[in-house]
């Protein structure tokens, strides 16, 4: 038992040893450590998507290839797996591989960067890695990036159409580290308008550019898996210091599992992310092989309508300035184009202002080709010109316009012919020269 005096003694004793210690001076905050890899979502086997990507199968498989790898890693916003969850986060869980670094292409990490727009390397905040532009002072790694490192995995999701840009930019990583003697493993993904569905002029060699890295017809029908395997094996397809350094470089693709050529996006089950700021769908995406090449150097604009009651889709729509939409819809329907149909249809600006144009349907996949309209499109624009429209590109305008069509030969007969110039000759010749392609290229096809 305690008395009252002996209480205050006590106190007072315990009072003085604390104001004797000596203060410490204050520890500087550590630096924070990078986040740890998320938990991976569970989610029941029965929901989810039937087709697994590259991602999930490297996973599945126990991260086997990359095992004891320092490794970077090439992808964007649509690098995700099955469940929807970061490429990246699925790599920080492999147990003997070490994600180094990112590396970013044209949309940026994040794929909200507007189209041509360069930007320079960052931090990726949530774990602290470097991320280096591939669309800034570099297009490809550089030594000094490659420096380290065993493999870099490429995790690109494409679109099926020739002069969107990350079979480029896939390309150029390949070369860039077959010459560092880095292997390169492809995750790869399927085609959205599936592995069938070929069309469009082939690339003549004197316009291959960032926007045509591959002489192929302008929908190619492969995936990113299927190109990298053809770069590979076939001579002079990659721009290397010799063919030896092609035939000594690593390539593993980790292709998909459960996808088949015949099926298109919808049917995989998957969730398509926004690849780029306008290609935020499937419907997107077939606007963008169907229309895209007929508004190149016209007056022509691609516009978001609405499909029947639905939001507006991006890039669905066409308008022309001083032309009704039944106009439009009048003359290109006189063209009889196979596979599809145009509807009137209304919508609003970013303003709010009224837009009426021509929705865009494909009716029949089998019968539709996806550029027929662009070259019609052509046509109908030096119709509608006070003046032969080709004939007066300047030379700037004349190089966007062939480095995205790839074909010589129909901006001469533009520049020549005007409105009555002969599509039909050239969409035949087109169609045969896709047929051979198809065949030379079976050789590099991974899916049945």
């Amino acid at each position: 038992m305690f008395f009252p005096g002996a209480l205050v003694a006590l106190l007072l004793t315990l009072l003085a040893g604390c104001a004797s210690e000596t203060k410490k001076p204050a520890e500087k905050p550590k630096p924070a450590a990078p986040a740890p890899a998320a938990p991976k979502p569970e989610i029941p086997p029965e929901k989810l998507p039937p087709v697994m990507f590259g991602i999930d199968v490297l996973e599945a498989d126990g991260f086997k290839a990359i095992a004891g790898k320092r490794i970077g890693l090439l992808t964007h916003r649509a690098g995700v797996n099955r469940r929807g969850e970061s490429t990246i986060n699925v790599l920080l869980r492999s147990p003997q591989s070490k994600l180094v670094c990112l590396f970013a292409p044209e949309h940026g990490l994040d794929g909200q960067i507007k189209a041509s727009t360069n930007y320079d390397d960052s931090v990726h905040q949530p774990t602290g890695l470097p991320i280096y532009s591939l669309y800034g002072k570099n297009k490809r790694p550089t030594p000094a990036q490659l420096k380290g490192l065993n493999a870099v995995l490429v995790d690109l999701q494409d679109i099926g159409v020739r002069s969107y840009t990350f079979i480029s930019w896939m390309r150029y990583t390949m070369e860039a580290c077959f010459e560092a003697g880095v292997e390169v493993i492809i995750l790869d993904r399927p085609n959205p308008l599936g592995g069938l569905k070929v069309d469009g002029p082939p690339l003549d060699a004197e316009w291959m550019t960032d926007v045509g890295a591959f002489r192929v017809p302008y929908v190619h029908g492969l995936t990113m898996g299927e190109f990298a395997t053809m770069a590979k094996q076939a001579p002079r397809v990659l721009a290397l210091s010799s063919d030896k350094v092609r035939e000594k470089g690593k390539l593993t693709v980790i292709p998909c599992r459960g996808w088949t050529r015949s099926m298109r996006w919808p049917e995989t089950g998957l969730t398509w992310v926004a690849t780029s700021p306008m290609i935020t769908s499937y419907d997107a995406i077939i606007g963008y092989a169907m229309i895209g090449l007929g508004c190149e150097q016209t007056p022509w604009r691609q516009v978001a309508l609405p499909a029947a009651q639905t939001n507006p889709l991006p890039i669905r729509g066409i308008t022309f300035p001083k032309k009704t939409a039944d106009e439009i819809i009048a003359a290109m329907s006189a063209y009889k184009i196979s596979g599809i149909r145009f509807v009137k249809r209304e919508s609003k600006t970013a303003e709010g202002k009224p837009l009426v144009g021509a929705f865009i349907e494909v009716t029949d996949w089998e019968a539709w080709h996806p550029t027929e309209l662009s070259f019609y499109m052509h046509k109908q624009a030096e119709k509608w010109s006070t003046v032969k429209l080709f004939a007066t590109l300047t030379t700037a305008q004349q190089r966007t316009f062939q480095i995205h069509v790839g074909s010589t030969a129909w901006y001469d007969a533009l520049k020549r012919d005007g409105m009555r110039v002969d599509v039909a000759p050239f969409l035949k010749s087109w169609s045969e020269r896709a047929a051979v392609y198809q065949q030379q290229v079976k050789k590099y096809w991974l899916y049945p």
